[in-house]
């Protein structure tokens, strides 16, 4: 019996000594060598805005300079020759800067299980200290198209005046003084939209205008002089020879800073607001019926007792019909009886009625069609303290002030706060034409061409696969966007860099992606601990 369990066992390890044999007979697949192709990528130079500097979680710090794009793509083209790739890195991961020993930009955000929140520590970075060159990232926060040929920028942005290489530099002469040989020229022409955007459409759109000296921060760009800005830019980067890759404009507004806060987030379970609609209701019944006879029933306002209803927000596109309001409640001869409940005398009505008209003549309930910027869900609900003090000015009591100074609910939402639909039209016509002058521009000087908008779309919709993962721009879990919900985290930033390579294979024959030597996004992370400092 033993001499059988022996046969038996034998022939067990033989079978499995067989099966590992057939494993390990299967060679791995061999790779083809990497190869440059037509680009020299010797000495690459990147120039853009936020997105080229590793910007996350609303600020700039080395962590992040580290794990930007352009660094990333630095040390791919170092296996095919790249040199050294010179950053200028903040001092810490605090983020923000200080001037003395007043912080003039905030730290960075962190994620503290609840929600993003500023990190709790003083920025290090001092505004007026000066580095010293030469850089390969030219990636400047907050630069627009027009600001890249501007003499003398430093001045009016810290993060390029600490690395100028002179009181009176461009952002372009100082990149082309580095004598590229392969350049990446990335998300020019986003923040010619996006304070436009972030700010609740509350600049101007000055497309017609070609005069940038006479915009405010908060403008969108002309397509014109877009046009002439990018074609510069290009035709600088390219008068030696060097080749490069640009990346057009995504529609910014897919962004989770956009998408984040819904139109209707006024809960009826909420305590605090819950028991104050049957009130509120009453209210706004008496200016619904104004609406209703000025042939205007889609201003009226309803919130509802089952279900969540949207805030109320001003309209600036609406016809402003203050003085009808005002008009048609001081003819009501109920209107003094209305004001009784809120123990006023009948002497007030001209005030009350003042100062509804004033507040509601542009305004309606916010729909699926409106987009709230993310800033905006720490202000609906709470009382405006300035509007309530003016309205303690004109006599009201404390308490009937606060209860007509409630941001979303008896105070319209201003305009800051959320992007109607003629504004976000405003930003998607100006970014379609800026992205067809990048389309004609790089055609015509052969450059590898990235379709960052067609990248964000896909992951503000299916989700965008890479590596293990399908990254969506859904704030804090979607992996893509960062805790601001507007930058890239840095597994973002890493797909960014698969993509510049995949196209820079496409253009130039290279081989980056053949050769196995993309990088994997899940070595990035999506935000950082309080702890890094």
């Amino acid at each position: 019996m033993k001499t059988k369990y022996i046969w038996l066992l034998a022939v067990l390890l033989g079978f499995t000594a067989c099966n590992n044999d057939d494993d390990s007979s299967t060679p791995e697949p061999v790779l083809p060598a990497l190869v440059a192709g037509e680009a020299d990528l010797s000495n690459y130079v990147a120039v853009g805005a936020s997105f080229s500097a590793g910007f996350t979680d609303n600020a700039l710090f080395i962590a992040g300079q580290q794990n930007s794009f352009p660094n990333i793509l630095s040390q791919k083209f170092e296996l095919v020759g790249g040199g050294t790739f010179n950053q200028p890195l903040m001092n810490d991961n605090i983020g923000g800067f200080v001037m003395g020993p007043t912080v003039v930009a905030n730290p960075r955000l962190y994620f503290n299980g609840t929600a993003p929140v500023v990190l709790p520590a003083t920025p290090t970075t001092q505004v007026t200290n000066h580095l010293s060159g030469p850089f390969n990232n030219y990636g400047i926060p907050g630069a627009k198209s027009f600001h890249l040929g501007i003499q003398g920028y430093g001045t009016l942005n810290p993060y390029f005046g600490r690395m100028a290489s002179s009181a009176g530099a461009t952002v372009l002469g100082d990149a082309v003084s580095q004598n590229p040989t392969f350049f990446t020229l990335s998300e020019i022409g986003g923040n010619d939209v996006l304070a436009y955007a972030t700010s609740g459409g509350s600049g101007v759109d000055q497309t017609g205008n070609i005069d940038p000296s006479t915009y405010g921060s908060n403008d969108i760009t002309d397509p014109n002089v877009f046009a002439a800005s990018f074609s510069a830019a290009v035709d600088a980067l390219t008068a030696n020879g060097a080749k490069g890759v640009v990346a057009n404009v995504p529609y910014i507004t897919s962004l989770a800073h956009f998408t984040t806060v819904p139109h209707n987030p006024l809960d009826p379970t909420n305590p605090d607001f819950g028991p104050q609609i049957p009130m509120l209701n009453s209210i706004f019944g008496a200016l619904n019926q104004i609406y209703d006879a000025l042939g205007e029933p889609n201003r009226m306002v309803v919130f509802s007792e089952t279900e969540a209803s949207p805030v109320v927000i001003k309209d600036e596109y609406l016809t402003d019909i203050s003085a009808q309001i005002t008009g048609a409640l001081m003819a009501s001869p109920t209107f003094p009886d209305f004001i009784a409940q809120f123990g006023l005398p009948p002497q007030a009505a001209p005030l009350v009625a003042g100062l509804l008209g004033q507040t509601y003549g542009q305004t309606r309930q916010a729909t699926e069609t409106d987009l709230f910027v993310l800033p905006s869900s720490s202000v609906i609900g709470t009382v405006n303290q300035a509007y309530a003090a003016a309205l303690m000015q004109q006599g009201l009591s404390p308490e009937l002030a606060g209860q007509f100074s409630i941001e979303g609910i008896t105070l319209p939402l201003e305009d800051k706060w959320v992007l109607v639909p003629q504004e976000q039209t405003n930003i998607k016509n100006a970014t379609d034409a800026y992205n067809s002058s990048i389309e004609a521009i790089a055609n015509n000087k052969s450059l590898a061409l990235v379709d960052f908008k067609g990248i964000l779309i896909e992951a503000s919709t299916i989700g965008f696969p890479s590596g293990n993962y399908i990254l969506t721009t859904e704030l804090v879990r979607g992996g893509l966007i960062s805790l601001d919900g507007v930058h890239l985290t840095s597994r973002g930033y890493a797909v960014m860099a698969n993509e510049m390579m995949r196209a820079i294979d496409l253009t130039y024959g290279s081989n980056f992606e053949a050769s196995g030597n993309f990088v994997d996004p899940g070595n990035y992370p999506t935000n950082y601990p309080p702890n890094l400092q």
